[in-house]
């Protein structure tokens, strides 16, 4: 081990060549994301203390070089993250890695609110921080979905009526996270913590 970048990414000495490498299957709040992103990257230096020697379990190489891979250290390190609730489970990229349990370790720190769940609902998902050009809301503020002369059955009116939305009146995948963090679980029908699927 020789350096951590934040939350899922880590350097490595492999054969005396330096090896950025991204973790797989999760995916760590951005340093922006205060204090979340510094919680986050501190819980890998403590899972990894610099000298330690690792494992990689590589399954591919992204578009910026860097090894995706599973990091064995004193136990699966990808896995310790989620279950911490230092990380999200990286649905889109969990085809190599076992999502069971992944997703177990999930609904654990979910449950606990460890970490990013401590904010009911958990906190912006890192990849609509980084989709949103690295804005992150502050306020408890549900994001307006219609313009304000909007008719009564729409989104934005369901809010003040307690009237349920649909996936398809939102219309927009990072709008459902939103909803979903601001309370409307009905959005999450399978209960695995993403809203509206269909939308992604």
């Amino acid at each position: 081990m020789l350096s951590i970048g934040d939350g899922d990414t880590i350097s490595v000495l492999e054969r005396g060549q330096k090896l950025k490498v991204r973790l797989a299957c999760i995916d760590a709040p951005e340093t922006a994301q205060r204090p979340f992103g510094v919680a986050s990257r501190n819980q890998l230096k403590a899972l990894l203390p610099i000298g330690s020697t690792v494992s990689l379990r590589v399954q591919a190489v992204d578009r910026y070089g860097r090894s995706v891979a599973e990091v064995i250290g004193k136990g699966m390190v990808n896995l310790a993250m989620v279950r911490s609730g230092q990380a999200f489970v990286y649905r889109q990229y969990l085809g190599l890695c076992d999502r069971q349990a992944y997703l177990a370790a999930e609904r654990q720190a979910k449950a606990q609110r460890l970490g990013v769940w401590a904010v009911p609902g958990g906190i912006t998902r890192p990849w609509d921080f980084r989709h949103g050009g690295g804005r992150q809301r502050r306020s408890g503020a549900v994001p307006a979905l219609a313009p304000s002369s909007a008719p009564a059955s729409s989104p934005q009116s369901a809010q003040h009526s307690g009237a349920k939305i649909t996936c398809k009146q939102i219309g927009s995948f990072a709008q459902a996270q939103e909803l979903l963090r601001q309370g409307h679980s009905y959005l999450d029908r399978n209960g695995d913590g993403v809203a509206c699927e269909g939308l992604r």
